[in-house]
Order: structure tokens, then C-alpha cells, then sequence
């Protein structure tokens, strides 16, 4: 099992134009780089909030939420929920299981197209983080992505942190690389009432689509 502490946000309509300048300017991505396309198919779950089931290019991946931290603010402008997730994956090597074909006519299970800029920070011992510029294995990291998402023909967007590394430095990993990321945050306002998982945001754009 994989551990984590996230924080997320969702929001509709396409990227703001200044957030995803600020992205690319102060994550160090390289506005020339394209960012990842994929389609992930998730399983709406009506009123559980607390596990996500999706399949990803062949895998299935389980995710459960352990606890809840609550809000945490960075400056005045950004408030989210930290939560504790633990995530479980499986694959199959003959390709015959879990493919999107087999679910493609499931009313519950969503397809969702994603374009997603990510960029990787190294959490250290000092208490501080420093980009990752290769993909060398590192023990304690934290993601941080900005996410265009298309559900049912609806846009919206996403910026996420995810701390992953040993148990203990978790939630330090995760606040202070959002301290770092968003110290230089100009976008839209992050509120808490927009910071949930995808199983809660699945939850609410599917209800609102019946």
C-alpha cells in the first residue's frame, strides 16, 4: 500500500491564464515541454467520499482515506483540507483485465479526460525543498500538478499536492512544499469548500448532471 497526504482543489471552466503562468514560472516547468495526456475512467460511487476506484492505463488502483486533518492555510489567499490517503494498485501482465472497454457502457463508471502539468519537489532534512530534476529514486517527495479535466463535456480544473516518503514526514513534506509552491501564488482565491478528493468532486459533478 502507498501512503499519502494530499491537498486538492477543484473548479470549473478551463485554467485561468494567470494560474498557469505562475505554474510554469515559479514550478520551473518548461513552457516548450508538452504536459501528460491520458483518459482515466473512475467508478462514481453515490455519498462515499472516502474511497476512489479508477482505471489507469491497464491498472486498477483503489484508493481509501484514512483521516482527515482539516484546514490549513498558506497566506491569505489559500485555504485547503489535508487528508490521508492509502492507495493500492493492480495490474495484469496478459492485458485481458481491466481495460475500459469492459466497463464502457456502465452507467457508474466516468471517463475523464486529462491534461496535466506536474512538476516534483524534494523534501529535506533542514525542513526545506528543492526541485527534482531527473527521475532519480528519492525517499521523501511531494507532487505538485495542475490539471485540466474534461467530465461528461464539462471543463474544469485542478491543482493538487501529494506528499508521498516515510511515515513521519508526511504532513511536514506536504506543508512545507505548498509554503514554498504557493508563496508566490497570484490566481483566483483557493478556498476550503473547493478542497475535496476525486471521490467527492466525482460525487457532486454526477449528481448535478441528474
Amino acid at each position: 500500500m502507498l501512503t499519502s497526504h494530499e491537498l486538492r482543489w477543484f473548479y470549473p471552466d478551463t485554467i485561468p491564464q494567470d494560474v498557469v503562468v505562475w505554474f510554469q514560472q515559479n514550478c520551473l516547468i518548461n513552457p516548450m515541454e508538452p504536459p501528460e495526456k491520458r483518459e482515466d475512467v473512475y467508478l462514481c460511487v453515490p455519498d462515499s467520499d472516502y474511497m476512489g476506484i479508477k482505471l489507469r492505463q491497464g491498472r486498477l488502483e483503489i484508493k481509501w482515506r484514512q483521516a482527515e486533518f482539516g484546514v490549513v492555510c498558506f497566506g491569505e489567499s489559500v485555504e485547503g483540507k489535508a487528508e490521508k490517503w492509502g492507495k493500492w494498485s493492480c495490474s495484469d501482465r496478459t492485458g485481458e483485465s481491466f481495460q475500459v472497454a469492459t466497463v464502457a457502457n456502465h452507467a457508474y463508471w466516468v471517463n475523464i479526460q486529462k491534461v496535466r502539468y506536474l512538476r516534483q519537489y524534494q523534501f529535506l532534512q533542514n525542513n526545506s525543498v528543492k526541485p527534482i530534476i531527473n527521475d532519480a529514486s528519492i525517499d521523501n517527495v511531494c507532487s505538485v500538478e495542475i490539471t485540466q479535466l474534461v467530465i461528461q463535456n464539462q471543463p474544469w480544473w485542478s491543482l493538487a499536492f501529494e506528499a508521498l516518503g516515510t511515515d513521519d514526514c508526511l504532513m511536514d513534506n506536504l506543508q512545507v512544499t505548498a509554503d514554498c509552491v504557493l508563496s508566490t501564488y497570484q490566481g483566483p482565491k483557493l478556498i476550503a469548500a473547493n478542497s475535496y478528493a476525486y471521490p467527492h468532486w466525482l460525487g457532486y459533478v454526477c449528481k448535478i448532471a441528474t
